[in-house]
């Protein structure tokens, strides 16, 4: 993939053909189409197939049989979570592993390293005969998991020009949304596939496994990383083909700064708990909760299951989890446009207010005409879509996205692969609460569990209007200065 100097602007384009759908990306980020992997292995889809209910959760499956089973308590099942959750579970605790993994040996390694569990997680879950297996093959895809999330934003906010930091490190996130939209007609197309339906749509999480594979041999280390390492010439000549300019001595004096200063701290985990680092860890620890207690894994993790339980039908409910996949992937685009331009706070709160009235609404909706044992009207389901679809838009340009941004471009050098490890585990381990213990939430409080995420989302609003600082346009190693010590609040700590 190697280009003549006059092609490598930081705005040179490749266009690159997904499903025969033309895409034109920026040089510099056409590689985080590798990271839509991992959410193509969303498991709501194939939960809600009745062939692999038959074949791991027979008692979900004769309970969803029982036409006047309580709606919300049809799917319950720890074991059903536990398939959901327990890719989490393992991403928490590989992303520590992958933080080492990332400042000794670098990003690119710490990719090609995700690529392979993904590959082994792929093939183990769709060749699964029993529920051990299928879960094992999701601990697999989970290590996946907690390697990319900790490589990939990094990887894009040290490689990206401070202008467009915001746009190239939420194309990661777009093309997320893609994968979740992809899976989304996987599983929709294999529905009808008896009896293995479930194995190809599970299966198929491989093909892009393989392409992140190819991806990670290609793409080229970050400048801070080779630095970091003590590579400064090729660092040196690594900055000045990203940028397709000669001339980068500033920029490169500003990362050679940062590692001298990351030099001397041995350890960065230990470094982390010292009060100057608390403002970037609080802030990064604190996004990543939000992220998840909006409810929006809740909803996207189990769509098919909550369809079904407001009355549409299996084949429905998956084409409803179709549509909301689409609002996800246009309405990342509007974000990729829109934060370098509007900063980060304006999209966070705006969003704070759109996913409150769509969480109200729904929780509202269900709460007076949802009981245990009937179901919606087809225009009041139509309208819990729509509401479903407006929540999931506030997330996508919002929330979902800057959850990500803002923790991997706060961070100094030398806690930054520490400082993001811990980004991703509270990420993994509030993704991994919702997931284990929503259908039982769902269960015992009905409808209220939607006045339960809207409540956190009023919180959420409270914390970025008081708390979270703007970061748009501020060069990532200069954030000390300009960010931490000139905030009304967090300068104290500085």
């Amino acid at each position: 993939m190697s280009e003549s100097p006059k092609y490598q602007s930081k705005f040179t384009v490749y266009v690159v053909t997904v499903f025969e759908t033309r895409i034109v990306l920026p040089d510099s980020v056409s590689k985080s189409l590798r990271q839509s992997v991992f959410r193509c292995l969303i498991a709501g889809g194939v939960t809600a197939m009745d062939d692999f209910l038959i074949e791991f959760f027979p008692k979900v499956h004769e309970r969803k049989l029982h036409a006047r089973e309580d709606n919300y308590c049809k799917y319950d099942d720890q074991f059903l979570q536990l398939f959901t959750s327990s890719l989490y579970l393992a991403a928490l605790v590989s992303s520590f592993f992958a933080s080492k993994i990332c400042s000794k040996f670098g990003r690119k390694p710490t990719i090609l390293s995700a690529s392979v569990f993904f590959l082994l997680g792929a093939a183990l879950s769709s060749g699964a005969v029993n529920i051990w297996l299928l879960i094992v093959g999701r601990v697999l895809l989970g290590i996946g998991v907690g390697f990319g999330n900790e490589a990939v934003p990094l990887f894009l906010s040290e490689i990206a020009p401070v202008q467009h930091r915001g746009a190239v490190n939420i194309l990661f996130q777009l093309f997320v949304t893609i994968g979740i939209f992809i899976a989304n007609l996987v599983n929709y197309a294999t529905l009808k596939m008896h009896p293995y339906g479930w194995r190809v749509s599970l299966g198929l999480a491989g093909v892009p496994a393989i392409i992140l594979f190819i991806g990670s041999l290609i793409i080229t280390e970050t400048p801070a990383s080779l630095v970091e390492r003590g590579q400064n010439e090729r660092g040196h000549r690594t900055l000045r083909k990203i940028r397709g300019v000669e001339d980068v001595e500033a920029e490169f004096q500003q990362v050679v700064l940062a590692s001298e200063v990351a030099q001397g701290v041995k350890h960065p985990f230990k470094e982390l708990m010292k009060r100057s680092s608390r403002p970037p860890l609080i802030i990064a620890v604190s996004l990543q909760v939000f992220q998840q207690f909006t409810g929006i894994n809740a909803i996207m993790f189990y769509a098919p299951v909550l369809f079904q339980t407001v009355g549409f039908k299996n084949d429905a409910s998956l084409l409803s989890s179709v549509i909301t996949g689409l609002v996800n992937v246009f309405s990342t685009l509007v974000s990729v446009f829109s934060v370098d331009k509007f900063g980060r706070r304006i999209l966070l709160l705006q969003a704070c207010v759109q996913m409150l009235i769509s969480q109200t609404a729904i929780g509202v909706i269900l709460y007076l005409h949802l009981h245990a044992t009937d179901s919606l009207t087809k225009s009041q389901a139509i309208i819990v879509v729509a509401l479903v679809c407006l929540y999931v838009m506030a997330f996508a340009w919002s929330w979902g996205p800057l959850g990500w941004l803002i923790p991997s471009e706060t961070f100094p050098l030398e806690t930054r692969t520490a400082g993001f490890a811990f980004a991703v585990s509270s990420n993994m381990l509030c993704t991994f609460i919702i997931a284990q213990a929503f259908l039982t939430m769902l269960c015992s409080m009905h409808a209220g569990i939607f006045f339960f995420f809207a409540a956190w989302i009023l919180v959420m609003g409270i914390f970025v209007l008081f708390l979270l600082p703007e970061t748009k346009n501020v060069p990532i190693d200069a954030m000390v200065e300009t960010v931490w010590k000139k905030h009304p609040v967090w300068k104290t700590f500085m």
